[in-house]
């Protein structure tokens, strides 16, 4: 991934980053404002505080939930207290960016989405760089945003995704706005490290940080054709063997049948709790849906990732991530049929296998 552009400014705010995360880890949302205040008055430049000093903030939050030192509620308040920060900031009068004849974008979250705030940055970024903004949120089904376009006639559209299981629907919507005549730049996680699932979707662009974005759309993004004309039906060949389309209908009968056969593969189960089972089977409907997304855009190593990434996440809380390659060999017996399932969950069990264990870490609130 290309790493994200920072201001002259973004080195001295490194102090500023240490009290703004002590703030958020102690919910204290006056204290953060007045640190982004302080920081907004020493850089005199509100981009600079949004991207250099709550950005990277908000990063560390994630960071910090995932190696279990941050509850999901802490997480849940950090990541709430940010977003008012950001408000109280937009309000300052010298933040007041954007004017009534600026170029118009719509910047949202597609539908199933609530990661905002990368989003909610874009969007602050354009009004300061002089765009009439409409920033529509997290979770917006893709008929309404299309009904918004309709009556908005939008330069651009900015669709932001932190989830890849929510590619599918991103693919929606990035059709539906080109048949509507709006062309769409794709941001987030979600499209992957380099962007390859943006294009794979058949997105007009896209970038991998707000700096990023505002650039691409300052030069403009062509737009797709007539109104009416539909792009996306031949974006993924690789769907006509049904493969996705029948393991996302099946998951829960995945779910069920795998849940029920892991207890003769792996002792520990038989021990759960009915709470551990339950995240048990929690936890495979998740490996099942990026199981499927991956199927969806024909990268095995879309579900690698995930399935490492989850090993790592079971390991920093004390679950044994060893009862994943049963698992996954369970789902592969189910999924006999389907070559790519198949190959797909032997690669990611291959990777499993050769996996090095991070190195554990303290629960949330317990000392190093």
């Amino acid at each position: 991934m290309t790493p994200p552009v920072k201001s002259p400014g973004a080195v001295a705010l490194g102090p500023a980053r240490d009290l703004l995360w002590s703030a958020v880890g102690a919910g204290d949302e006056h204290r953060a404002a007045t640190v982004v205040l302080d920081a907004l008055e020493t850089t005199a430049d509100a981009e600079t505080v949004l991207l250099d000093l709550i950005a990277p903030v908000q990063a560390k939050v994630g960071a910090e939930w995932a190696a279990n030192r941050l509850t999901v509620a802490q997480e849940h308040t950090a990541t709430a207290i940010h977003e008012r920060v950001i408000a109280v900031l937009a309000h300052r009068p010298e933040c007041r960016g954007g004017t009534p004849d600026g170029p118009r974008v719509t910047v949202a979250c597609v539908d199933g989405e609530w990661h905002a705030l990368p989003a909610r940055l874009l969007a602050e970024v354009l009004r300061l760089r002089g765009w009439r903004v409409d920033f529509l949120g997290s979770h917006v089904p893709t008929p309404h945003l299309i009904a918004h376009l309709h009556q908005t006639g939008p330069r651009a559209v900015a669709l932001s995704s932190s989830i890849p299981t929510h590619l599918p629907t991103a693919h929606t919507a990035v059709t539906a706005c080109q048949a509507a005549g709006v062309p769409v730049i794709a941001g987030g996680a979600a499209f992957g490290p380099d962007g390859r699932y943006a294009r794979a979707l058949g997105a007009d662009g896209w970038a991998p940080d707000a700096r990023s974005a505002a650039a691409v759309l300052a030069r403009g993004l062509d737009r797709p054709g007539p109104p009416g004309v539909d792009r996306g039906l031949d974006d993924l060949p690789h769907l006509a063997d049904q493969e996705y389309t029948i393991v996302a209908a099946t998951t829960h009968q995945l779910v069920k049948q795998t849940l029920a056969d892991l207890e003769d593969r792996f002792e520990p189960l038989r021990g759960y709790t009915e709470r551990q089972r339950r995240h048990t089977a929690e936890d495979l409907a998740h490996i099942v849906e990026y199981l499927a997304t991956s199927l969806y855009v024909a990268d095995e190593d879309l579900f690698t990732r995930f399935i490492l990434w989850t090993a790592d996440i079971l390991t920093a809380r004390g679950v044994p991530a060893r009862g994943l390659d049963p698992a996954l060999d369970l789902l592969a017996l189910q999924l006999k049929d389907f070559p790519r399932a198949c190959h797909t969950l032997a690669r990611a069990r291959e990777a499993l296998g050769h996996r090095t264990p991070p190195p554990k870490t303290p629960g949330p609130g317990k000392p190093a």
